[in-house]
């Protein structure tokens, strides 16, 4: 029988871990989303190239390497992050690199026209870009955003490889302390699973509000 006087509190304390891992990560990420989107289809050069290696980079090396490489490697040359601030940073920026490319689909799927409209009422760039494009945007870009929240959530687990006693890691411990490895590892799978569906449910509300803005406007 699960004694889960035994197996929670742990398994609970690396999830609080965890979520914090995660909302600090997309509270990175979003703004990174949003500039190095909106970088990419600037016309300037100064803007879309540094926004253009910034995207690749992120999203053509592993979240790993890139996990080492800021809290083993950056101490080599002079920076040292706790762990947990790598973690959020590495973390924050991975997702903000597959944000850009959220960004940068929805604007561009907003119809031309009204751009266009804009154009025709004497509208500065910025302002067409604040007032008329981006908040059309939003409702385009929150399905494909929802699917990256879960995503980073799941790659929390990669902290564990840098001691953060995450949900992850606290179960590697409480495994190896009581050797209940399929309880141990079922009671985590579940938390994972029900902290995934909150963020989901939490993703389709915004979703459903953006709705319903975007058909009274």
């Amino acid at each position: 029988m699960i004694d889960l006087q035994e197996l929670l509190p742990p398994l609970l304390r690396g999830l609080w871990v965890t979520l914090q891992l995660t909302a600090g990560a997309a509270v990175l990420a979003v703004p990174a989303a949003l500039l190095a989107g909106l970088g990419r289809m600037s016309r300037r050069p100064y803007l879309s190239w540094p926004a253009a290696c910034y995207v690749e980079v992120f999203r053509g090396t592993s979240a790993l390497v890139q996990l080492f490489w800021v809290y083993y490697v950056l101490p080599l040359l002079g920076l040292r992050l706790p762990a947990v601030w790598a973690g959020i940073l590495v973390l924050g920026l991975h997702t903000g690199a597959y944000g850009a490319e959220v960004v940068r689909g929805a604007i561009a799927n907003v119809p031309r026209g009204q751009a266009e409209a804009a154009v025709a009422l004497n509208m500065t760039p910025l302002a067409t870009l604040w007032r008329i494009l981006v908040p059309q945007a939003v409702p385009l870009m929150l399905p494909p955003a929802g699917n990256l929240l879960i995503e980073l959530l799941k790659n929390t687990a990669l902290v564990s490889l840098i001691t953060i006693t995450d949900l992850t890691f606290s179960a590697q411990l409480l495994r190896s302390e009581t050797f209940r490895t399929v309880e141990v590892f079922s009671i985590a799978l579940l938390m994972y699973f029900a902290a995934a569906q909150v963020l989901n449910g939490g993703m389709r509300l915004l979703e459903r509000r953006a709705a319903r803005h975007r058909e009274r406007a």
